[in-house]
């Protein structure tokens, strides 16, 4: 259910502003959104698995946060990531 270090680390180098950049919102949210997925493909071979069901609504309410916080500093920045992760938004 949670990420491996070399996807972790891949993400961090994609979405990183800077190099060592490891704290930005984008990379943030590109972790979540990694585990999110993670976590939607467990639940469809585990449907009553109500305690990670709790977390995965915990995580995407902390994605919409640093996703708002992104779209209120800057638009642009916004647009280009949920279209890096595919993000409906």
């Amino acid at each position: 259910m949670s990420i491996t270090v070399e996807d972790k680390t891949a993400l961090i180098q994609e979405f990183a502003r800077g190099a060592g950049d490891t704290g930005s919102p984008e990379v943030q949210v590109a972790v979540l959104t990694k585990r999110i997925t993670n976590l939607t493909e467990h639940f469809k071979t585990h449907k009553k698995d109500n305690h990670s069901r709790r977390g995965l609504l915990k995580l995407v309410a902390t994605r919409r946060k640093l996703l708002d916080y992104v779209k209120s500093k800057d638009e642009g920045r916004y647009r280009d990531l949920i279209g890096k992760l595919g993000i409906r938004r």
